[in-house]
C-alpha cells in the first residue's frame, strides 16, 4: 500500500512522462491524438494515448522519434511491438503506453471506445 506522498510522487512522474510523449508526438506531427486517463481502469499504466501516422513510414518515424525523446529525457521505453510493419506501433513507456496506428488500422480496433470512460463524456482530443 502506498503513502499519500509516494502516490503524490507517482503521479508527477507520470505526468512528466506523458508531458514528454505529448511533446514529442505533436513533433513528428501525429495526427488525432487522444489521451485517456487509464488509472482507475488498468494496473498496466495511468494513461494512454493513441494516434495516427498518414503512411507506414510516418508511423514507423513516429515511433523512432519518440523513443529517441524518451531516452533522450531519461525516460524508459520499455517494450516496442509491431515497428517491423508499421501498422499498428505500441510503445510501453511505464505510466503511459502510446498507441501510433495507420488510420485504417486504427479505425478497425477503435481503442477509444474500448477504453473510453462509460460517461457521455467523449475521449479528450488534443490534436
Amino acid at each position: 500500500m502506498s503513502t499519500p506522498m509516494q502516490a503524490s510522487v507517482s503521479a508527477d512522474l507520470a505526468a512528466d512522462l506523458l508531458d514528454t510523449v505529448l511533446a514529442s508526438l505533436d513533433d513528428s506531427k501525429a495526427e488525432d491524438l487522444v489521451t485517456l486517463d487509464i488509472a482507475g481502469k488498468s494496473s498496466l499504466a495511468d494513461h494512454m494515448v493513441i494516434v495516427s501516422g498518414r503512411s507506414h513510414r510516418h508511423v514507423g518515424a513516429i515511433a523512432d522519434h519518440l523513443q529517441k525523446d524518451l531516452k533522450a529525457a531519461g525516460k524508459r521505453a520499455g517494450t516496442v511491438e509491431g515497428q517491423s510493419t508499421c501498422d499498428w506501433v505500441l510503445i510501453d513507456a511505464g505510466d503511459v503506453i502510446v498507441h501510433i496506428f495507420r488510420p485504417e488500422v486504427r479505425g478497425f480496433y477503435n481503442l477509444e471506445k474500448m477504453w473510453a470512460p462509460e460517461t457521455d463524456d467523449a475521449p479528450q482530443f488534443v490534436g
